[in-house]
C-alpha cells in the first residue's frame, strides 16, 4: 500500500514538472509590423464629369397625315431628303373635288343671278309703291324674295369655300423645314382622314437631347441654364452608342415645368449642332455634364479603400497603428476617388498593404516599391 502511495506521488510530481515549460515560452509573440505605403490627403480641384442615358429628340416634328380620303396620285420628294416649308409633298386623287368646286361655283353663279333678278323687282315695286301704283302685298312679296335671294347667294359662297378647302387639301405641302422620312404610301394607295400615316418630318439642326435628372439636381441645371454656354464650352458633352465622345457640345434649352412624382426626376432638353447628321431621333446617348470645378474636392488613391458589406474604409496612420475609418465616396477619377466625409487634409492613410491591415494593427512605413501589398 505504502508502495503504492508513492508511486503516485512520483507520477503527480512528473506531470507537474512536464507541464512547467520554460516561462518565456508561455509569453504569446507579438506580430511583426505589416510593410505599408502611406498618402497624406489633400485638396485640390476635380474636375469630372456626371453621367446620365439620354434620349436623341427633335425639336419639331410632325407627322404627315391626309385630310381628304382619296388615292395618291403624286409623290414630289425623295426619301431621306431636306424639305422647305410649302414644298409639294403628295397630291391625292383631285378628279371628284375638282368636280365638286366647279359645281358649287356654278350653283353660285345661278344664285348671284337670282338675287340680281330680285333686286331689280324690288327697286321696281319700290318706285311704283312710291306713286301708289302698285299694292302693298306685291311690294312686300319683293322684297322678302330679295332677301331669299341673298341668302341664298350666302349659302352658295359658304359651299364653295368648303368644297375649295377640300381640294386645297388634296395637295399636302411640308408644314416646316426638315428632314422627311420614308413614305408611307406609294402611288395609287387609297388614303382615309384620322387613319393614314403619309410620313413623318423632322428638324435635325440643331437637334434635342432628353435627359432625367434626380430633383435634387434643379437648382444646379437652372444655374447652367441662366450661366449659359459658350459654342466651344465643353460642359455638355455626349458619349455616342459607339463610345466616343461626340464633337460638339450643348446647352440647356429648357427644363420640364414639374418633377415626376413617382420617379421623383425631372426632364431637362438641351440643343446640340448636328451639320452632319450624325444624331438621329431615338438614339440612345450617354450625356456628360461638368462637375463644378473650381469647388475644393478630397481626392486619394483607389487602391487605399477597402469595401465591406457595401461600406467603404480607409486605414488611417497614427504614429506605428492604424485605425479603420468609414468613409463616402463621390466620383472616381482615373484612379482616384472623390470623398465626401471622413477625411480631413492633413491626415495619412496607408494605399499599399492594407489587404493584411486590421484595426489597430502596427505598422511599419517602408518606401513604396519595397512594399510587399503590391
Amino acid at each position: 500500500m505504502t508502495n503504492r502511495f508513492s508511486i503516485v506521488i512520483i507520477l503527480v510530481f512528473i506531470i507537474a514538472f512536464s507541464s512547467c515549460g520554460d516561462p518565456k515560452s508561455a509569453t504569446p509573440t507579438a506580430p511583426p509590423p505589416v510593410p505599408i505605403a502611406v498618402y497624406k490627403v489633400e485638396t485640390g480641384n476635380a474636375t469630372y464629369y456626371d453621367e446620365y442615358p439620354a434620349t436623341i429628340t427633335s425639336l419639331d416634328e410632325v407627322q404627315i397625315r391626309p385630310q381628304v380620303s382619296g388615292y395618291i396620285t403624286g409623290l414630289y420628294f425623295k426619301d431621306g431628303q431636306v424639305v422647305q416649308k410649302g414644298m409639294k409633298l403628295y397630291t391625292i386623287d383631285q378628279q371628284q373635288y375638282q368636280a365638286g368646286y366647279d359645281q358649287s361655283v356654278a350653283n353660285l353663279n345661278v344664285a348671284k343671278a337670282n338675287l340680281a333678278k330680285a333686286q331689280q323687282d324690288a327697286d321696281r315695286y319700290q318706285d311704283l309703291a312710291k306713286k301708289d301704283a302698285v299694292a302693298k302685298q306685291l311690294v312686300d312679296h319683293a322684297m322678302a324674295d330679295l332677301q331669299t335671294a341673298k341668302m341664298q347667294v350666302a349659302a352658295a359662297q359658304a359651299n364653295v369655300r368648303n368644297v375649295q378647302t377640300g381640294l386645297r387639301y388634296a395637295t399636302i405641302y411640308a408644314p416646316l423645314t426638315g428632314t422627311i422620312g420614308i413614305s408611307q404610301v406609294k402611288l395609287g394607295a387609297s388614303v382615309t382622314p384620322g387613319v393614314t400615316i403619309l410620313n413623318t418630318i423632322s428638324s435635325d439642326d440643331p437637334i434635342a437631347v432628353d435627359v432625367s435628372v434626380d430633383q435634387k439636381q434643379i437648382a444646379r441645371f437652372v444655374q447652367l441654364q441662366q450661366q449659359g454656354t459658350k459654342p466651344s464650352d465643353s460642359t455638355f458633352q455626349l458619349v455616342l452608342p459607339d463610345g466616343s465622345v461626340y464633337a460638339h457640345s450643348g446647352k440647356i434649352y429648357l427644363i420640364d415645368r414639374a418633377v415626376d412624382p413617382q420617379t421623383g426626376t425631372i426632364k431637362a432638353r438641351l440643343t446640340f449642332p448636328n451639320p452632319m447628321k450624325i444624331l438621329k431621333p431615338g438614339m440612345t446617348v450617354n450625356m456628360r455634364i461638368k462637375n463644378n470645378g473650381g469647388v475644393p474636392q478630397i481626392l486619394i488613391p483607389g487602391k487605399a479603400i477597402t469595401e465591406q458589406m457595401g461600406e467603404y474604409f480607409v486605414y488611417v496612420v497614427n504614429g506605428d497603428k492604424v485605425s479603420q475609418r468609414k468613409i463616402q465616396t463621390g466620383t472616381r477619377i482615373g484612379n482616384q476617388i472623390i470623398v465626401k466625409q471622413g477625411l480631413q487634409p492633413g491626415e495619412v492613410i496607408a494605399t499599399e498593404g492594407v489587404q493584411k491591415l486590421r484595426d489597430g494593427a502596427t505598422v511599419k512605413v517602408v518606401p513604396q516599391n519595397n512594399t510587399t501589398g503590391k
